[in-house]
């Protein structure tokens, strides 16, 4: 009697190692989402290098698309083409002008959104109002710093557009006044200019307003004053985050904002 009850306490001890062995294995299973990191204006898809390096090593697959920097939804277009390669769950995150376009990009696999130092527009707004010097005052982004110039633009009027773009004996003090001149040439070295229509196009309903959202304001910003975007984060309702960083915080502190980004993958 004594080995039959041993046995059957035996049995159903396995028994319970299986099912537990059976109900840990889909949570283990489950797959990291695809990070996706759209660059704003100024910068190309290398300036999150290092935030994505980060992101890497911490087991996720980062796709870095470029953005054309040519209006909110011709953007925010070009961003949905690299989101229908990827498979599964997503975490959107956009950069300063990058914020804007992410707020303009519908799809049911985002499942949360991060802004660094970003545009976070409501319908009908346009990215200018953000740089308001009245409400938000201590944007040095203005002549001689911001200079224009006509470029060749398949979606322009007879093939060419009036871009803006950073002076670069301007670059280092006002986009990126945290980084070393070599990283500050570098940068200048990968900027890419943007339509001035694109500043003054429209946001449509913003997809932040259905979406748990993020936003790590940059507390000495050159370009977006501070006080721009901690109103836009609680205006969104936005977890919020600060870090003492320029405008450029994706370059000069590349694993506070890879730590945010891994803060807003759903657990």
């Amino acid at each position: 009697m004594t080995n039959r009850r041993f046995l059957r306490r035996a049995v159903a001890a396995l028994a319970l190692t299986l099912i537990a062995t059976v109900s840990a294995g889909p949570a283990r299973a489950q797959p990291l989402p695809t990070i996706v990191l759209v660059h704003g204006a100024f910068a190309d898809p290398t300036s999150w290098d290092g935030v994505a390096a980060v992101l890497r090593e911490r087991g996720y697959r980062v796709v870095t698309p470029e953005n054309p920097l040519r209006g909110p939804a011709y953007d925010a277009a070009a961003v949905q083409r690299a989101l229908d390669t990827v498979s599964g769950p997503v975490v959107l995150a956009g950069h300063s002008y990058g914020g804007f376009v992410i707020s303009n990009v519908r799809d049911p696999k985002v499942e949360s959104l991060v802004y660094i130092a970003a545009f976070a527009p409501v319908q009908g707004e346009v990215a200018q109002a953000a740089l308001d010097p009245i409400r938000f005052p201590g944007s040095q982004l203005l002549p001689p710093a911001l200079q224009v110039k006509v470029v060749d633009d398949a979606t322009g009027v007879a093939g060419k557009n009036v871009d803006g773009y950073v002076a670069p004996d301007s670059f280092n003090a006002v986009f990126a006044q945290d980084v070393g001149p070599a990283t500050a040439a570098d940068m200048i070295a990968h900027q890419h200019s943007i339509a001035v229509k694109a500043n003054l196009e429209p946001s449509g309903p913003p997809s932040w307003s259905g979406t748990p959202s993020w936003y790590l304001v940059s507390a000495a910003d050159r370009v977006i004053p501070p006080s721009s975007q901690r109103f836009m984060a609680q205006r969104m309702g936005a977890r919020t985050s600060e870090i003492d960083a320029s405008h450029a915080s994706l370059v000069s502190r590349p694993d506070a904002v890879a730590a945010l980004i891994d803060a807003a993958v759903p657990r």
